[in-house]
């Protein structure tokens, strides 16, 4: 089961992968985590399909991360009479709290906060953006707009509104209750939609505590001016360019990616690119060129992962569409391009001794024969440090946690091995040596680095680095400790 390039592949679960075989097969195609989308399906469904990828951990003995993504709050018009209306450009429509059917010059906004926050000069998008509203005037429950862009708008089309940040808590009554759910089955990872500032963040770890790593998705410009603060408290981040592609031009969206996959590879944490990346797969067995450039850009870039979301959840090739994706990051990483760019984009993070232990391994490992960087690690920072070198040679994570194994399989080249809990460094060299034989990443005389901190099992004391051969018999033989 050794993936045979670092990039991790993120699919999401649904309809079209919605049983062991199914997932399995995803799983052996390549998939690294799996999203369970709480926007769509039951908490019997999700707890199936969590019960499910647990089973296939345990049959195939590799850690497999659990992703739960948030819903987030909604904000949707009302319905309309005629359960729709024709908007032209440049006539007036009002948005209120009124909730008798709308008609072509008027509508429902069920969302006051929205008009607490609305200015002259806002704009208003509705329908992923395909619908324009600028304010004229504005109250604390009405809105009179100019129709920039018209259209066909329906009964409870999504409303975005851009240019300001709404006094809309990121966590819904409804992702309160999913949230409780998800820890309570064990899930890995929470992304959090709705982000605008830290303080979203710093709220839902008040309740997720250390049960689950955190997952901003950065859908909003408001997230975008602020990425470094959210940055600072969240455990990863995702790029969700679907709705960030709806509220700033679609022209911004590859910039902001690129700032924002260089920003979280310098602070050592995972970032993931989603959205409409094989969308044509939904319905079709091979993607479009444009499609493959744009997964290869992202690796390019860096990023630890890309996802799948409709592509695997309801598509006609979920399969086809992970293999797809494991092909192009096989042949990008194999381009001797794509290590100069990953190579020229390193900067220097020297700042403890962790920082100067994962930095000598990874110019040991590009200097002399290497096999594999293994890292003992109790919180999963020692390995998340080393990912952020982007060695040339695989990283080993061993840790006696499952939680941490788990979260680490979301980062850059790291692979998760379980193993007992050491307490002398001759033991822990003799295990990263079992792991790197029986993961078929060295043999015999073959050498790894294993990094660890003395004293054992405490979090952040990494402060040893050893050059030893994969054989055990070797290790024994030399100078004892």
């Amino acid at each position: 089961m050794r993936r045979l390039r670092n990039l991790k592949i993120v699919a999401t679960l649904g309809p079209a992968s919605d049983d062991y075989d199914m997932i399995r097969k995803l799983f052996e195609a390549g998939a690294d985590v799996f999203r369970l989308n709480m926007s769509h399906g039951s908490h019997d469904e999700i707890a199936r399909r969590h019960a499910i990828i647990r089973q296939i951990e345990n049959d195939t003995g590799r850690p497999i991360a659990i992703l739960a993504d948030l819903q987030g709050p909604k904000l949707r018009c009302g319905v309309f009479a005629n359960g729709a209306a024709e908007l032209e450009d440049g006539q007036d429509f009002r948005l209120d709290l009124d909730p008798a059917p709308g008609e072509a010059h008027r509508v429902q906004l069920p969302h006051k906060e929205i008009f607490a926050a609305l200015e002259p000069g806002s704009t208003l998008l509705v329908n992923d953006g395909k619908i324009r509203l600028k304010v004229k005037e504005c109250g604390p429950d009405f809105a009179n707009c100019e129709v920039v862009v018209g259209g066909t708008i329906s009964n409870r089309k999504g409303v975005n509104v851009p240019d300001v940040v709404l006094p809309v808590a990121a966590l819904s009554d409804k992702d309160r209750r999913d949230l409780d759910f998800v820890l309570d089955l064990g899930i890995d990872w929470v992304a959090l939609s709705f982000v605008q500032r830290p303080e979203d963040v710093t709220e839902a770890r008040g309740i997720v505590g250390d049960r689950a790593a955190i997952l901003s998705k950065i859908e909003k410009p408001a997230a975008v001016k602020c990425f470094d603060e959210i940055l600072a408290v969240s455990d990863g981040i995702m790029v969700a360019r679907g709705d960030l592609g709806v509220e700033i031009p679609v022209q911004n969206v590859p910039p902001i990616q690129k700032r924002l996959v260089r920003a979280c590879r310098a602070a050592a944490k995972p970032v993931i690119v989603a959205t409409q990346m094989l969308e044509s797969m939904i319905e079709s067995p091979v993607p479009t060129r444009a499609e493959v450039s744009d997964v290869a850009t992202a690796i390019y870039e860096g990023a630890d992962a890309v996802m799948l979301s409709a592509e695997s959840a309801a598509g006609q090739y979920p399969i086809e569409a992970v293999t797809t994706m494991d092909n192009v990051a096989i042949e990008v990483e194999s381009d001797p391009v794509y290590r100069d760019i990953i190579e020229a984009s390193r900067q220097a993070h020297r700042s403890t001794v962790a920082d100067g232990i994962v930095a000598a391994a990874r110019e040991i490992a590009e200097t002399a024969e290497i096999k594999a960087i293994c890292c003992f690690t109790e919180s999963g920072t020692t390995a998340l440090k080393t990912a952020r070198e982007r060695p040339r040679v695989p990283i080993l994570a061993l840790t006696p946690y499952a939680a941490t194994g788990r979260r680490l399989c979301l980062s850059w080249g790291i692979n998760c091995f379980f193993n007992d809990k050491v307490e002398r460094f001759k033991m822990a060299v003799v295990s990263a040596a079992r792991a790197a034989r029986e993961g078929g990443y060295g043999d015999g005389e073959d050498r790894i680095i294993v990094i660890a901190g003395l004293p054992f099992n405490i979090p952040g004391s990494t402060n040893i680095l050893r050059v030893a051969p994969c054989e055990e018999r070797l290790i024994f033989n030399v100078e004892p400790e």
